[in-house]
Order: C-alpha cells, then structure tokens, then sequence
C-alpha cells in the first residue's frame, strides 16, 4: 500500500499546478505539471514491473 500512496500523494501535490496552469495560464506551474506526470509514468512503470515480479515468482 505504500506504494499506492506514493501516487495518491504526487497526484495530490499537483492540484494546486494543474489550477493555476489551466485557470491562470501559469506556465511554470504547467512545468511542474509535466515534470509531475512524468513522475506519475515513471512510479506507475515501477509499480507495474513489481507487480509483474510477485505474480511470476509465485
């Protein structure tokens, strides 16, 4: 579950960018959305290669 979190919690601490990127037209904050989801990709390849690792080990 820990992991779960992990993405609960970068999702969570993005709100405030995506708000004033796309209500604002922040474009800083529209980097740190990107860099954010980029994040989010790399967490969730991570989460998805562990998975697939316990399910072959048995």
């Amino acid at each position: 579950m820990n992991r779960f979190e992990e993405i609960k919690n970068l999702v969570m601490g993005l709100e405030g960018d995506f708000d004033k990127f796309y209500s604002k037209g922040n474009q800083a904050a529209g980097t740190r959305v990107r860099k954010g989801m980029q994040d989010l990709k790399t967490l969730a390849q991570d989460i998805r290669k562990e998975v697939q690792d316990k399910k072959n080990a048995g």
